[in-house]
């Protein structure tokens, strides 16, 4: 998700400042260098030397006549983004006020005057996030154009954020904006059929390839509603669900000001009449099913010129098969293209998938992370609505 980004990463003296040995470490995970700025009291919090280990790069600490500063973040600067992860609400204060007393807020400034994209993490006591001059500051700094990965308000503590929400506000802040201004509907997971108030009928999918397209879809500057049976998202509005006729409905509603729908989510294809108390264990039970309607004729009928993308999971593990089914199903409802994939990886972070797009062209190949392949389904997307040329 950050392959070759250069990350200067700004440490302020919150006690979140411990996380930022493993935030560096996870930022190098997704492919960015990082150099890590500390302000003084910061070092009081977390010793230099561990950030040295985290980064493999020396620490500054302290701005000399080597003008750090302007090297990290100057108009021909090392750095493609300032991350201020933690930051205070000392430092916001001073970064709004153009006060630059500390290796970090000098930093800040530059970045700022050279028009080098900042995102900021704040971590402080709850009572000082909402300080009226504190909201000032960070929405001044908001309307110069710096981005925010918002605090997890808990036990009386704006908490800094976790840092997949870090990364993601990272990468979006650094990757070009093909989709800004598009409302893409997105549905992920499993759905479960009802068939007494305990049992249910469901499948294997996790969700996680659904949630990845739509990360990678934000990270590109869309936004994103994402119709699930899971928790909320920092990067998508969530419409939380359970049925398949529940995600159906849902998905028409959103699909009225879509751009364009992705259809992840593995959709139970049977149901049943669910009964209003728990069915007895231990005598033999027969269950009635019917097929389910189909998600996506449904929203093609409703919206006959919505570009849509579909998934098709197979279980043969043969390319020939996969395409041939993927190729059926994009004729049937008219698909941009249909994402083909073999059910054996459903609920790991690799994947391999055969994008299937018009009659006549070859299938392209996208394996590796779901969040790379996800990057990939995102960029071709863009394609489909002439946002981006293909590469």
């Amino acid at each position: 998700m950050l392959q070759g980004v250069n990350v200067a990463l700004g440490v302020s003296g919150s006690i979140a400042a411990v996380k930022v040995v493993e935030l560096a470490h996870e930022l190098r995970r997704q492919g960015a260098s990082v150099r890590a700025v500390m302000s003084p009291a910061a070092t009081n919090i977390v010793h230099p030397w561990a950030v040295d280990f985290a980064t493999d790069e020396p620490v500054v600490t302290e701005i000399t006549g080597s003008v750090e500063h302007v090297e990290l973040c100057g108009r021909e600067g090392w750095a493609d983004v300032l991350l201020l992860a933690p930051a205070t609400a000392n430092t916001a204060g001073k970064i709004a006020a153009a006060v630059d007393d500390t290796p970090v807020t000098t930093c800040a400034t530059t970045a700022l005057g050279a028009d080098v994209p900042v995102v900021m993490a704040p971590a402080m006591h709850e009572p000082m996030y909402d300080h009226p001059g504190v909201l000032e500051a960070l929405d001044r700094l908001e309307a110069w154009g710096v981005t925010f990965a918002d605090p997890r308000i808990e036990e009386g503590k704006a908490k800094i954020a976790a840092e997949a929400e870090i990364v993601t506000e990272v990468a979006r802040a650094t990757t070009p904006q093909s989709l800004s201004g598009a409302h893409v509907v997105v549905t992920a997971g499993a759905t479960k059929e009802r068939i007494d108030p305990i049992r249910i009928l469901t499948n294997r999918a996790s969700g996680k390839t659904g949630r990845a397209v739509a990360r990678a879809l934000y990270v590109r500057g869309a936004k994103v509603t994402l119709v699930q049976d899971g928790s909320d998202a920092p990067y998508a509005d969530v419409v939380a669900v359970e049925t398949a006729d529940e995600m159906m409905a849902a998905c028409r509603r959103a699909a009225a000001t879509a751009d364009a729908l992705v259809s992840a989510a593995a959709i139970s294809d049977f149901t049943a009449d669910a009964v209003d108390q728990k069915i007895r264990s231990g005598s033999p039970l027969s269950v009635d099913l019917r097929p389910t309607p189909k998600l996506i004729d449904s929203v093609r009928e409703a919206y006959p010129d919505l570009p849509i993308v579909g998934f098709k999971a197979e279980t043969s593990g043969d390319d020939d098969g996969m395409v041939a089914e993927a190729e059926g199903i994009r004729d049937r409802v008219d698909l941009a293209f249909v994402v083909a994939n073999d059910a054996s990886v459903m609920g790991d972070d690799e994947t391999r998938v055969l994008l299937v797009g018009a009659e006549g062209t070859e299938p392209e190949e996208a394996a590796g992370s779901k969040d790379r392949v996800a990057g990939r389904i995102a960029d071709r997307l863009a394609v489909v609505l002439g946002r981006e040329a293909d590469s």
